[in-house]
């Protein structure tokens, strides 16, 4: 049975449709049109615009749950929670631990995947274990270690081909060899947590490492005579930027540096969440680590480093816009087409196409979430 979602505009890849109605053929998005005939059935959205839902492809844990529980609940918590804040697709994101521990998380979850009832799980991201302790940020050091092919191919093995991406810091021994073998098993390389040379970093790139982990962030800065990692995220083409837009993390003026230098088209909003996110402020953990969460910030216990974020991809997108960073059409396309590109997964999300799960997001004048809609149903209303 076809339905039709009629709204003021509608954000698609490369356009804003204006005003018009948008077809729900059973679970996927089928035509957009001017007009219907009088007998259709028609979800009035007047007033609001129509996004596709959105895509983090870096976040920990939300809504008490951390992806470092290795349980299916926990994996069912953030997949129901999420949708309250715009996203329908995300890929629960380990960080550095043992081998056994992130074969566990693998394994977990392959045998619950498509089983979640709320936001898909369209792949894993491993934050390390493969970065150098002077960035550590909130990841434990004694875990740090040289790119592994043998640990690589095992995990790929037990999450069934779930693990979509991996990050390393390109000073590492072995980091080439690492990255051309993860390239060619269609695993996407991130570079962060990182004290590497320019040169270095480049030399990651031409490898085939293609996405900078929360750029600024646990990375060499830029010096007019060693450009670091940052000038390497500046500078080097074809590579997707992080960027964790809480106001917190990177200052919004560096965020449109960072935009400018890179284009719209490579800066993926993500929100680096943690098992706080959607919740109050007290006391909380972050893998092996105690949290104090206040003040819209994650910090750790022991020397107030911040430790990821609570940040909502909601608000992310609201906020760039808000800044005057970027227009709306950039926020939406940087939250939810653009991260599905960087990891080869925009065949599945990220955008309203014809044939697609009809996976979207309603949001008002303000940019505020109104409802978010899955495979065609309404699963969550402000």
């Amino acid at each position: 049975m076809t339905k039709y979602i009629k709204a003021d505009e509608f954000y698609y890849p490369y356009q804003v449709k204006k005003a018009g109605y948008l077809a729900i053929e059973g679970d996927t998005f089928g035509s957009w049109q001017t007009e219907v005939s009088s007998d259709a059935e028609i979800i009035d959205y007047t007033g609001y615009s129509i996004a596709p839902g959105l895509v983090d492809t870096h976040i920990h844990g939300f809504a008490g749950a951390d992806v470092m529980d290795n349980s299916q609940e926990s994996l069912e918590t953030m997949s129901q929670a999420l949708l309250g804040a715009g996203v329908t697709s995300f890929l629960p994101t380990g960080l550095t631990a043992s081998f056994k521990t992130l074969d566990n998380i693998c394994h977990t979850a392959a045998s619950f995947v498509g089983q979640e009832s709320g936001a898909r799980i369209q792949g894993l991201f491993f934050e390390g274990p493969y970065f150098t302790e002077k960035y550590k940020g909130a990841q434990n050091p004694s875990y740090m270690r040289n790119p592994s092919i043998a640990e690589l191919d095992q995990w790929l093995e037990s999450s069934k081909g779930l693990l979509k991406k991996v990050a390393l810091a390109p000073e590492r021994d072995e980091v080439t060899e690492f990255i051309n073998y993860a390239h060619k098993k269609n695993v996407f390389v991130a570079l962060g947590h990182s004290d590497a040379t320019y040169d270095q970093a480049a030399n990651a790139v031409e490898a085939g490492a293609s996405i900078w982990v929360h750029a600024y962030n646990g990375m060499r800065g830029l010096n007019h005579r060693e450009p670091g990692m940052v000038g390497a995220v500046y500078e080097l083409p074809n590579t997707y930027a992080e960027l964790i837009c809480d106001g917190h993390h990177v200052h919004p003026s560096a965020c449109e540096i960072l935009m400018n230098q890179k284009q719209y088209d490579h800066v993926v909003l993500i929100t680096d969440c943690m098992s706080a996110g959607g919740l109050e402020d007290g006391d909380y953990m972050l893998g092996e680590y105690p949290v104090i969460v206040e003040k819209g910030t994650a910090r750790l216990k022991s020397s107030g480093s911040l430790a990821g974020s609570i940040l909502q991809l909601k608000d992310a997108v609201k906020n760039v816009v808000n800044w005057g960073v970027a227009s709306k059409a950039q926020a939406i396309s940087m939250a939810s087409l653009i991260p599905a590109i960087s990891v080869g997964i925009d065949d599945k999300c990220g955008k309203i196409k014809e044939g697609h799960k009809a996976d979207f997001i309603v949001l008002d004048k303000d940019f505020d979430l109104r409802a978010t809609y899955l495979g065609g149903e309404k699963v969550w209303n402000a």
